[in-house]
């Protein structure tokens, strides 16, 4: 079963509205749905290996636009959709913690925070709510998702035929890992 669903999202990877599908997703995540779209920045990346900097591209600014909607959902619609957001992540107490911190560290935490597995519709609700700079939180976005995505597509374009292989030999122990990284990132949310 996990064959054919590889063998199916490396087909969807090469189809040609796969980049609108991984832009929307792309958006999304950044102010309300928790699939990140690494799930098709990477088969995409591998399926077209000479397109991965517009890939990246097209991943971080669809990004960093839909962190705009994040920020607008803390900004002006905290108490009606943001901490029902958040409150559905667990993440309300987090949230205090991460709106104090906003005051010191702002910009850097949004780009620590953006690399990780952390969902980044945490991090662009909380910057709204706390009324974070606008410029600050474009050009940190930026940064952050710009490290992530680039990263993951220049080793993917680097080692893209050893990668591809060790994914098709060890695709469930692959996925397993991907699942787990998804759910340690709301646990790590969830217990830090």
């Amino acid at each position: 079963m996990i064959d054919r669903l590889y063998s199916r999202t490396l087909a969807i990877a090469a189809h040609r509205h796969a980049m609108a599908a991984m832009a929307l997703i792309s958006f999304a995540e950044s102010s309300f749905l928790p699939l990140p779209p690494d799930f098709l920045l990477v088969p995409m990346t591998l399926a077209r290996p000479r397109q991965a900097w517009l890939i990246a591209a097209v991943c971080t600014i669809t990004s960093v636009v839909g962190g705009y909607v994040g920020y607008a959902i803390g900004f002006f619609l905290f108490d009606a959709i943001g901490r029902p957001l958040l409150e559905f992540y667990h993440a309300m107490d987090k949230y205090e913690a991460f709106k104090s911190a906003f005051a010191e560290w702002g910009a850097w935490i949004i780009v620590i925070k953006g690399l990780t597995p952390i969902p980044f519709k945490l991090v662009t609700i909380a910057s709204g709510a706390a009324r974070f700079d606008l410029v600050a939180f474009t050009l940190a976005s930026l940064v952050s998702r710009s490290l992530r995505f680039f990263l993951i597509a220049a080793l993917l374009w680097r080692f893209g035929d050893p990668i591809r292989d060790f994914i098709e030999r060890r695709l469930m122990l692959v996925t397993s890992l991907a699942a787990a990284a998804l759910v340690g990132g709301f646990v790590v949310l969830r217990y830090l």
